[in-house]
């Protein structure tokens, strides 16, 4: 289970395959159409769908939908600030990295289930194959710095430190950017989880 926790409660949950689990970090893979959980409002919407001012002072639940976006492969280096995501197209194909802004992710295994629970900063990169890259969600993320009492970054700085440190790997183009696992294709045999787990919203970690 690969756990996003906001101040304590889940923001949003994803099933995934371990590829692999070495020195390096983590690698996941979560499927297309797989079940996959994340927050909403009482009438549905989601955080990102209203105005953050609107967003903290109503009451939520987790909704259990479908992963509709091609299949995701996510690695998590071993104690570091982020995650780097292969974004593919609807044909499969690689299509950009995505450097996902987060705490370290902290592990907890119940024996038939386990997962990793981060804290998403919110604040991402996107590194095109050329190695050229952007920010994404800066206009959310000093949205949301603007309510400390209620928002679990305390700090921008760092992650924003945390980010152009990434940029530099990317930019000279060294491991997770050089190509390793552009090309990976999930074995055949792997078929996509019909329903969550029991112990998938167990309380978070962190």
């Amino acid at each position: 289970m690969h756990r996003n926790v906001r101040h304590g409660r889940i923001g949003w949950v994803r099933p995934a395959r371990v590829v692999l689990d070495d020195d390096r970090g983590l690698l996941l893979w979560l499927a297309a159409g797989s079940p996959v959980a994340h927050e909403v409002a009482a009438d549905g919407r989601g955080m990102r769908a209203m105005p953050f001012a609107e967003w903290v002072d109503l009451s939520y639940r987790l909704a259990v939908v479908r992963w509709h976006g091609p299949g995701l492969l996510k690695f998590l280096p071993a104690g570091a600030a982020h995650s780097v995501w292969w974004f593919r197209d609807d044909r499969g194909r690689f299509k950009n990295w995505y450097v996902n802004l987060e705490e370290p992710a902290v592990r907890w295994d119940d024996g038939p289930v386990a997962g990793v629970d981060m804290v998403d900063q919110d604040l991402d990169v996107v590194v095109h194959p050329d190695l050229s890259w952007e920010w994404k969600d800066e206009e959310e993320f000093v949205e949301r710095l603007a309510f400390p009492e209620h928002y679990w970054v305390p700090d921008e700085k760092p992650v924003r430190a945390e980010g152009e440190r990434v940029i530099r790997i990317a930019e000279a183009g060294q491991f997770p950017f050089d190509g390793t696992w552009c090309d990976f294709i999930p074995p055949a045999g792997w078929d996509v989880p019909d329903k969550m787990p029991i112990g998938w919203d167990r309380p978070p970690v962190r």
